[in-house]
């Protein structure tokens, strides 16, 4: 075909389309469950802010009737940072990745639009009683994840400090202990601190001894900074640990092969903490470690474990008032966006 045939062919066809008139397959399907009938579409900065966009389901975590049994997967807000032991802020992270504007509905590398496999809802944030009490934010969250989980639905969380995911585990893995991917500057693994053990550097240790975490089947990514010397328990353990240095050296090929190894095809739940990016990409988080990831590795990483069992995942630590420029919440929203992605795409996924 020359150049005039392509010319003449393009103008038959698109010459006067509109922007709905979609001819690919795949890429019309996506567009039918987006565009109105007369062609229109939501504005991205209109209406109440929600995670990814997706409705908004108000009752989803009344008490003590929540609404959430024609769910797939509840997205769900975890404002505390109570736990911090640097910089606090990431108590207002779920606000500003609901106010990201625009991410999805098509994934490009996986080819699919999430939103249009799964049944899912931003249900709010998780009620709790106190927002001075540590111990008993954690007893309301761990209460929360476990009710939303009796439902059958799958939970996806924005904190928040990362001490969250302790109580989230043990709410996931209450029937059996899980695997987990973590990506992360810090392993999270120490122990009590001035009297606490609910603080966001020893999440993972707790989880373990909980029972709820398997660490056989645990891998810990991105991992510096001067903190190492408190996180023997991790090797101890039995966790895999790939520190930010090796993940440069070995590629993201191999560290995708790596974690698919360790955590096989067993329950898993994926966790990040916004901090395992360099603070070139991410500076909105409350302990920042330079020498990180780079947002593309973490897309590629993730994109990478498409069809893992994922009964779960988290984003964490984002702290919005230390990035002006609302960088750290975008990643922080794209980050969400696949874990909902690697849940259309489980075995399990509905």
């Amino acid at each position: 075909m020359n150049f005039e045939q392509n010319l003449a062919r393009l103008r038959e066809r698109y010459a006067g389309a509109a922007g709905d008139d979609i001819f690919d397959p795949a890429f019309k399907a996506v567009a039918e469950r987006i565009f109105s009938a007369r062609g229109k579409r939501k504005w991205p900065f209109a209406d109440v802010a929600t995670f990814l966009g997706l409705p908004y389901r108000a009752d989803g975590l009344a008490q003590p009737e929540p609404n959430l049994s024609d769910l797939d997967v509840a997205l769900i807000g975890v404002p505390m940072d109570l736990g911090v032991t640097n910089r606090a802020g990431a108590r207002l992270g779920p606000r500003a990745v609901r106010a990201v504007e625009r991410i999805g509905p098509y994934e490009h590398a996986l080819r699919i639009a999430p939103a249009t496999m799964l049944r899912a809802a931003d249900v709010g944030d998780v009620p709790m009683r106190s927002r001075y009490s540590l111990a008993d934010c954690h007893a309301d969250i761990e209460a929360c994840f476990a009710q939303v989980l009796r439902a059958g639905v799958i939970p996806l969380a924005v904190g928040g400090d990362h001490s969250i995911t302790g109580s989230i585990l043990k709410a996931v893995g209450r029937d059996r202990p899980v695997g987990m991917v973590h990506i992360d500057a810090h392993c999270d693994t120490a122990g009590s601190y001035e009297g606490s053990k609910f603080h966001h550097g020893g999440p993972f240790r707790e989880a373990v001894l909980a029972g709820v975490l398997d660490p056989r089947r645990s891998i810990q990514i991105g991992i510096r900074g001067g903190a190492e010397y408190l996180w023997e328990f991790s090797q101890d353990a039995g966790m895999t640990v790939v520190h930010a240095e090796d993940f440069t050296r070995l590629g993201v090929a191999e560290v995708i092969r790596m974690t698919r190894e360790v955590i096989g095809d067993g329950p898993t739940y994926v966790t990040f903490d916004v901090d395992s990016l360099d603070p070139a990409y991410a500076p909105g988080t409350g302990t920042p470690e330079v020498g990180g990831l780079a947002p593309r590795e973490v897309l590629e990483l993730l994109r990478g474990l498409a069809g893992i069992h994922i009964v779960g995942g988290d984003v964490m630590e984002v702290a919005p008032q230390y990035d002006p420029t609302s960088n750290t919440a975008q990643v922080g929203a794209q980050v969400l966006f696949e874990l909902l992605c690697l849940v259309a795409l489980a075995p399990a996924g509905r």
